[in-house]
């Protein structure tokens, strides 16, 4: 107990140290002065306080003096550590060359810099462990705090309020300093992500460009031996004096050219980029608006199916009313068309795809609903891109990854919009709103979206169906 009566008490020394050597010096001195000179001790004590107050005096001026210099030091080193950040070159990662600048500049014990980007801890000076764990523990936990006992410091770096990495130092620094160092690392790291992201936006534009102007290629020359495969399959079909096998020869030959031209008609819909020179005119496709029964354009889009037996997986829930859309008939069948070869080809066998019709005041919802890989959050807004794949389930199927691109294009052209949720336990739902009375004119009329189109038939997703049996629909009334 008495040891903890005493302990406050030194404390409070320990904190006024200065204060109490002078008032302790005082008493001495009046004792000395009233020993030696026989003056009463009230005199004695007045000298003794005043020679104790013009000690703190100068103390105290030495102590701002110094604080002064230690305020002008970190200043100093603050400008050189911003000069210096500024000239980093951020076409490379600047973690390991910032952290030893800090170690640098500020004549530090160690640095540690995580960059959760990169998920990279850079270190520099000596650290008796690996402070690996402790920067991202940093980050993760958001704590930022200084202790004065080990020496240690610790900064969350943020950009704005989101934390984007963490510093840890040991050594003699100040609170502020070091938020002002997390502060500089954090612009840093920004500009290194700006000139990265600039970079490959760019590069992957001249990729597209490269791409597109192959498929162009491509698609052409496949159009001119795909024309003359199909002529000649219809003349053969027309001389009649082929015998049953040859007659179901002909006809696979003319089905499978079909259906070569139709994917070939995709690829030219989207093989050329748009032109980022506003002098030069976009490409355009006439869009013909007509009162169209949806129900039809499902049927339409379940002939397309290339694969016949998927066919029979699929159920079609429709509003009790017949529901008419003011739309271009061969578009939205290509959209319906290609969100139901989607759901074909990644949903689980022989589970149940779902279309879905939905009509509000001003619009109708199309869903196709099916289980299938989880698209994640990252690819969900990318997935209608042309030439993009989920990474989900791009090693599964064989695609081009144009075909959702076709989809939403269809869609923005109508007024609408296309996207897409994902849940592990709900499956994926594709979605296209397409607005009940289109805004544009009735026939003729141009909309700026697809290029190359050659014919209302290249476009018609029945010309890529194969003559077998649909099977019936199966509908329930919602």
């Amino acid at each position: 107990m008495g040891t903890q009566r005493v302990r406050p008490v030194v404390l409070w020394l320990g904190r006024f140290l200065p204060e109490s050597i002078a008032a302790l010096g005082s008493i001495m001195v009046a004792i000395a002065l009233s020993y030696e000179f026989r003056w009463p001790w009230y005199g004695s004590l007045l000298t003794g306080l005043l020679a104790a107050g013009v000690a703190l005096v100068i103390y105290g001026l030495a102590v701002r003096a110094s604080e002064a210099d230690a305020a002008t030091l970190r200043m100093r080193r603050l400008c050189e550590l911003t000069r210096r950040t500024l000239d980093i070159d951020v076409h490379q990662e600047p973690g390991a060359r910032l952290a030893a600048l800090v170690h640098e500049v500020f004549e530090l014990d160690a640095v540690a810099v995580f960059d959760a980007d990169l998920q990279e801890v850079y270190k520099a000076g000596q650290w008796s462990i690996d402070p690996g764990e402790l920067a991202q523990n940093v980050y993760h936990f958001g704590t930022s705090d200084d202790d004065r006992k080990t020496g240690v410091s610790r900064r969350v770096i943020r950009l704005g309020a989101v934390p984007i990495g963490s510093l840890v130092v040991r050594g003699e620094t100040t609170p502020l300093g070091n938020s002002a160092v997390a502060a500089l690392i954090a612009i840093t790291f920004d500009r290194y992500r700006a000139l990265a992201n600039e970079s490959r936006i760019e590069a992957e534009r001249d990729t597209e460009q490269l791409r597109a102007t192959v498929l162009d290629g491509l698609a052409h020359d496949f159009k001119t031996p795909l024309t003359a495969i199909r002529a000649a399959s219809t003349g053969l079909a027309e001389m009649g004096r082929l015998s049953p096998g040859q007659a179901e020869m002909v006809t696979l030959i003319d089905e499978q050219a079909t259906l070569l031209a139709d994917l070939t008609t995709r690829l030219l819909t989207t093989a050329r980029p748009e032109s980022d020179d506003a002098s030069e005119p976009a490409p355009q496709v006439l869009l013909r608006l007509a009162p169209e029964r949806v129900d039809e354009l499902i049927e339409e889009a379940l002939e397309s199916l290339s694969d016949s037996a998927a066919a029979t997986r699929v159920k079609v829930e429709l509003p009790r009313q017949p529901v008419v859309l003011d739309c271009d008939r061969r578009l939205l069948g290509m959209l319906l068309a290609q969100y139901l070869d989607n759901a074909c080809k990644y949903g689980e066998f022989d589970s149940t795809i779902t279309v879905r019709v939905e009509k509000s005041v001003d619009e109708v919802v199309f869903s196709v609903h099916s289980f299938g890989p989880l698209i994640p959050m990252a690819d969900r807004e990318r997935i209608f891109d042309r030439y993009f794949r989920s990474t989900a389930a791009s090693g599964q199927v064989a695609g081009t990854g144009i075909g959702l691109s076709i989809a939403r294009r269809a869609a923005l052209a109508h007024g609408g919009s296309a996207w897409v949720a994902s849940d592990e336990a709900e499956g994926n739902t594709f979605f296209a709103a397409i607005p009940l009375r289109n805004s544009q004119p009735h026939p003729p009329s141009t909309f700026e979206i697809f290029t190359d189109c050659h014919s209302d038939e290249d476009l018609n997703p029945r010309s890529s169906a194969l003559p077998h049996q649909v099977p019936a629909l199966e509908r329930s009334n919602s």
